[in-house]
């Protein structure tokens, strides 16, 4: 069995349901029913905030090398970012680093691609859904990425900073979240809505929806396309 290396605590919430998906899935895939192996290193999220805040990039990408080296010293075989934002430089870590990343983009798109599905939406943070990682990944399969408009853009990040960072999943935030999907299925034709931020799919789950699907719109919970991925690897 390969290790594997996680930079978790971006935000804690989501890296706790990382830990607890992981076990499941690699249980289920193991015959032996064992359980599985592997480092989490938790990072101080307020450190990371204030660099990507201040959109410095540079100190982003130099802390994360750090702790990447962290978990190769500690015997990962290959590592994950436990988040969707950190990917912002996710091209730069793969290239300093000599522990094999995998993307929960690219295990995203490849999930995406099987649905063939061609319009997609993207929730997240402000800096996912402006970013260029995720239109680059998924453009050179032949998807476009629609994202909402700058109000409901300025909502869904500010709920996500202040209250889904916090471990405060609210109704009326969930309806409204809903309410933009649809939105945006009714004016750019979507097929689909990417919940790029993984925190998103604890307020907005796809298993609570009829085959993963909430009026027409198939919803991604990225978290567990990137568990899949990674215990895939780790069972490799």
């Amino acid at each position: 069995m390969k290790t594997l290396g996680l930079i978790g605590g971006i935000g804690p919430e989501s890296t706790i349901e990382y830990y607890r998906l992981i076990i499941a899935a690699y249980r289920e895939q193991n015959p032996k029913r064992a359980y599985p192996s592997f480092i989490v290193n938790s990072i101080n999220l307020q450190q990371y905030l204030e660099w990507i805040n201040a959109n410095d990039l540079e100190q982003f990408a130099n802390g994360l090398t750090k702790d990447i080296e962290v978990l190769e010293r500690a015997g990962a075989d290959f590592g994950a970012l436990a988040s969707n934002t950190p990917h912002i430089v996710f091209d730069e870590l793969q290239s300093r680093s000599s522990l094999p990343l995998i993307s929960i983009v690219e295990a995203t798109c490849a999930r995406v691609q099987q649905f063939g599905l061609k319009k997609i939406g993207l929730f997240g943070t402000r800096f996912t859904m402006q970013g260029r990682f995720y239109p680059e990944v998924f453009s050179r399969a032949g998807i476009q990425l629609l994202t909402p408009n700058e109000e409901e853009q300025a909502f869904i990040h500010d709920k996500y900073m202040g209250e889904l960072l916090n471990d405060i999943f609210l109704p009326e935030t969930r309806e409204r979240m809903l309410s933009i999907a649809g939105e945006l299925k009714r004016r750019e034709g979507i097929e689909g809505i990417i919940l790029g931020g993984t925190e998103l799919p604890l307020l907005l789950s796809p298993e609570t929806f009829a085959d993963g699907q909430h009026n027409g719109i198939r919803f991604f919970d990225t978290t567990r396309i990137h568990v899949d991925r990674l215990v895939q690897e780790m069972l490799s």
